[in-house]
């Protein structure tokens, strides 16, 4: 099988919002996606676009991603943040997991980027373990912090 890793175009979006459906099928929260293809249209091609993404092409469809974006660190300078990396569940276990990191930690150094950060779920063992395997260091030191849009307005209302 020919599998072949190239920067994503915008139509490619509609495959790589079928891979975040069913990334959030697999992560139990298919309910938590309030994203759409427009956004990710405008977001990732648009003129202020703020994401860049892999995708990974087998048998003519593409069959993974990997969405990532520059960021901030006060202590580490540029860093990339990897949002997500997903491999369509009949594809795994033919290395597209790894040739999609290979291209974005590429990209990092290219980049010049201090870090690189992406997340995991605990239960998660499989992605786990890949991520050891690549070097990723398992952080236990960091909690994870968030607000959702209703938050965010709640708040701000209080004034």
């Amino acid at each position: 099988m020919k599998i072949t890793i190239r920067k994503a175009v915008e139509q490619d979006v509609p495959a790589m919002f079928g891979l975040v459906k069913e990334l959030a099928e697999f992560e139990r929260a298919p309910q938590a996606v309030v994203n759409t293809e427009q956004m990710l249209l405008e977001d990732g091609f648009g003129t202020n676009a703020i994401y860049k993404a892999f995708v990974a092409e087998a048998n003519e469809k593409i069959v993974g991603l990997a969405l990532y974006y520059t960021a901030y660190s006060t202590w580490k300078g540029k860093i990339f943040f990897l949002d997500d990396i997903v491999v369509t569940a009949q594809y795994r276990r033919y290395g597209i997991g790894k040739k999609l990191i290979d291209h974005v930690l590429t990209e990092a150094q290219k980049a010049g980027v201090n870090q690189i950060r992406w997340q995991v779920l605990e239960w998660n063992t499989p992605a786990i373990e890949f991520y050891k395997k690549v070097g990723m260091e398992l952080d236990p030191e960091w909690i994870n912090c968030r607000m959702s849009k209703e938050g965010i307005e709640a708040y701000t209302k209080k004034g």
